[in-house]
């Protein structure tokens, strides 16, 4: 261990560590803008200067590593100037535009603002005039409030993998944007959101539908059906002040029939449903010598960043629509046949933790012949705690609601599709049942939970072992597509979660870097299964129902138009 001074207070610290995770550790904050817990410091902002003894000047904390002895102040008058300098420069190239800014409140910039006590313009305006890009169906782009941190940058190449923005020009007319400085929608984005997520001001938001679903809600023309997802329930209470990890299920239900939507539903339930009808398509691909391994097909960042840079494993997925897509189908086909009223007259809405479930809803893969979409409009979690705020929702003030039916039961197996690993999870356990008929003993997959990158396990079902693999972050996928490209051939099954943690920690969710609150969220879907005497989606007495009156079986006709499609490779422009 090596001895440092801080503040004139002796501090212990590890060999190799940089000032500030010296400091973390031992609870003194120094601020930070452009860090990223886990990758190499880029010193770009250097809001977290520090004053060390014998140095020539300031020196960032970030990336500057502890020396055995040194002494360092992080509350000197020199060291607090700066900062104040550096939050002046960026508050001179920032609108003023915070009481209406989706951020506000929620802003880093302004948070340290707020926290230096900078209350007034110190240097003349170096606004950019550059405009808003709007043309993406789920992330704006705004360059008037990026302070080129340059945390986007790095979330886009180095954890998702897929370089869609980087810095573009020099000097003061710098900026981030697509190669060419071209829009967001030609790009080789694939509206997974994590730029939203690490953006410390407005300069990323998700596309908000909230005024068209408001919109909706007055319309007494309408018939306004909802759904939630999985990860939702045990996200939103966030937003509202209660733990991380609280499951508002059955409150979330009766809070969205309180501010005007007829009928509500768990996508939970459509989760059911994919797995009967992935788990079967899965086991007739093994017993009749189909493509393998299949690659689940319910991300939808994932699903374009196949047609963008794996065309080759277009074969491979699923055909299955996603639970968002199953469940839109059904709304506007059996459930509308079930009320009695055209599918044109109900405005079906999705309530995601996913921004490219924005962009998944758009695709023209997902209407009828007829111009009918499945889903009419898509809010993140963060826009649904807006609208709920918005009606005047106290979630603290409501009784636990249940869904509506037909579609009112849903397994733990549907619930923890919210989690990496538990499409998988819960596809074992059916695909268990449909090859042996029996279920297994112990619902758990223990391979298939966690935070690793890549998961691999294998199970011997009737003498026969499979093999399957979960990619935990589109970041990771490469690794184990290029292994099947160089010829392995011991998995039968991927999972693929664009976002790191699965949905629950998607593009959509509240915005916040502490990882605690997302291991909070597993941990409620996990202990909500644990909990349920319902484990199975084969044993869901309403998907039992719905494939003996409308959908006949798994992979029936009717299956394979409503709830299967397919998909082609798609051109990256830049």
């Amino acid at each position: 261990m090596l001895e440092i001074s801080v503040n004139n207070r002796v501090v212990e610290a590890k060999e190799g560590d940089t000032i500030l995770q010296a400091l973390e550790r031992v609870g003194i904050n120094i601020p930070t803008l452009c860090y990223m817990k886990g990758l190499l410091p880029s010193g770009a902002c250097r809001i977290c200067v520090v004053e060390c003894e014998g140095a020539r000047g300031l020196i960032p904390a970030c990336s500057y590593p502890v020396v055995n002895g040194m002494k360092i102040k992080t509350n000197s008058k020199r060291v607090i100037d700066a900062r104040k300098t550096i939050i002046g420069l960026l508050l001179a190239g920032h609108p003023d535009d915070c009481l209406y800014c989706v951020r506000n409140g929620n802003c880093e910039l302004q948070k340290l603002a707020e926290e230096y006590g900078v209350r007034e313009r110190r240097y003349p305006v170096t606004a950019t005039k550059a405009g808003l890009d709007i043309t993406s169906p789920s992330i704006i782009r705004d360059p008037a409030k990026c302070i080129l941190c340059g945390k986007c940058v790095r979330m886009c190449e180095e954890i998702q993998g897929i370089s869609s923005i980087d810095f573009v020009r020099r000097g003061s007319k710098m900026q981030i944007c697509p190669a060419f400085e071209e829009s967001l929608n030609v790009s080789s984005c694939i509206n997974c959101g994590q730029c939203i997520t690490v953006c410390p001001t407005g300069a990323l938001r998700e596309k908000s539908y909230l005024q068209e679903v408001h919109d909706a809600l007055q319309n007494p023309e309408l018939i306004v059906v909802a759904q939630h997802a999985p990860a939702v329930s045990v996200s939103i209470a966030e937003e509202f002040g209660l733990k991380p990890g609280t499951d508002v299920n059955g409150i979330l239900t009766a809070a969205l029939r309180e501010i005007g939507f007829k009928y509500v539903f768990e996508t939970s339930f459509s989760a059911d449903l994919t797995i009967m009808e992935e788990a079967s398509e899965l086991v007739h691909r093994i017993k009749n010598g189909g493509v393998l391994p299949m690659m689940t097909s319910c991300s939808p960042g994932w699903i374009k960043y196949i047609e963008q840079f794996y065309p080759e494993f277009l074969p491979n997925l699923s055909t299955c629509k996603s639970p968002q897509q199953m469940l839109g189908a059904l709304i506007k086909s059996y459930f509308a046949n079930v009320i009695n009223v055209k599918p044109e007259k109900i405005y079906s809405v999705s309530l995601m933790p996913c921004t490219a479930k924005k962009f998944e809803a758009s695709r023209p893969e997902m209407a009828t012949k007829r111009n009918i979409f499945d889903i009419d409009a898509v809010l993140t979690t963060r826009e649904l705690a807006r609208l709920l705020k918005l009606c005047g929702i106290n979630m603290n003030a409501l009784e636990p609601s249940d869904a509506d039916n037909p579609f009112g039961r849903r397994s733990s197996a549907g619930k923890i599709f919210g989690a990496s690993g538990g499409v998988m999870e819960a596809a074992i356990r059916t695909a268990h049942y449909l090859i042996t008929g029996k279920d297994l003993t112990s619902p758990k997959i223990e391979f298939a939970r966690g935070l690793e990158g890549i998961k691999e396990g294998k199970i011997k079902i009737e003498g026969i072992e499979l093999g399957f693999a979960v990619v935990n972050g589109i970041g990771n996928a490469p690794k184990i597509l290029n292994q099947i490209k160089n010829g392995r051939n011991d998995i039968h099954f991927i999972e693929v979660m664009t976002c790191p943690g699965g949905c629950v920690g998607g593009g959509g969710q509240p915005i916040d870097s502490d990882q605690s609150k997302l291991k909070a969220r597993l941990a409620a879907l996990y202990s909500i299964d644990n909990n349920s005497e319902l484990r199975f989606s084969h044993r869901n007495p309403d998907i039992i129902e719905i494939y003996g009156k409308f959908l006949e079986k798994p992979l029936s006709e009717k299956s394979h138009e409503l709830l299967h499609t397919h998909y082609k490779k798609r051109k990256v422009n830049i």
